[in-house]
């Protein structure tokens, strides 16, 4: 006698729920992937910050520590005197110029020096509509250093840019410097800069901060002896 064996398939109802539970599965995996995918790349948004920063802060304690001015002037030519110094303006964001001995000089005997006319202010994005930190730099020092050069951007999505001076004879701080008014600090430039930058976009959207004090080298204003 032979035994029929029965054969069962799937009904529609163990069909539809071991489809429910792939598609429940794929979801949890690509929820899972997605979360990291998401993290790594706000990690690697905050390191980029982090590194745009110090490379800002860095280019400026290079700089603020080269700052100059001269002490020649000519006085058979009453216009257009080349004009050295610093010049601090508060106005959040600060803004500063000044001349310093910065310029790298990219060709061979070519006619030009290692000064510089530099500045570093805030300007408004086009297309963000938030500020960047930008930095003016021209060769050429004319009558005028805060004007002028090429101004490229150093950071963008600035939330401050706050300068101060150390007087060197009243050990004070200041918010602003002027070594071209006599009415200011006249014919010599702060002890220190201390400079706060603070950019937008760090971990978990607060702000990330950067403080430095750089000395300035040359406070007094250079005097070359002639015959």
């Amino acid at each position: 006698m032979t035994q029929r064996r029965s054969r069962r398939g799937f009904t529609l109802i163990e069909v539809l729920v071991a489809i429910g539970i792939i598609a429940l599965i794929a979801l949890l995996i690509y929820s899972a992937f997605s979360g990291m995918s998401r993290s790594r790349n706000a990690m690697i948004n905050v390191s980029d910050r982090y590194q745009a920063g110090r490379a800002a802060m860095q280019r400026m304690a290079r700089e603020f520590s080269s700052a100059y001015m001269s002490g020649h002037r000519n006085f058979m030519r009453l216009q257009n005197q080349p004009q050295t110094g610093l010049v601090g303006k508060q106005a959040r964001p600060d803004r500063v110029d000044f001349t310093a001995f910065a310029h790298l000089r990219l060709e061979e005997n070519r006619h030009e020096s290692d000064q510089a006319e530099l500045g570093y202010f805030c300007v408004r994005n086009r297309d963000s509509g938030t500020l960047d930190l930008v930095r003016r730099a021209s060769r050429r020092i004319d009558d005028d250093m805060t004007k002028g050069g090429v101004v490229e951007t150093m950071v963008e999505n600035v939330d401050d840019f706050e300068l101060r001076y150390l007087d060197p004879i009243t050990h004070e701080w200041q918010t602003a410097w002027d070594s071209t008014q006599p009415a200011s600090q006249f014919g010599r430039l702060p002890a220190q800069v201390w400079v706060t930058l603070v950019l937008a976009g760090g971990p978990g959207g607060q702000t990330i901060r950067f403080e430095e004090k750089i000395v300035v080298r040359m406070m007094l204003p250079l005097t070359f002896a002639t015959d």
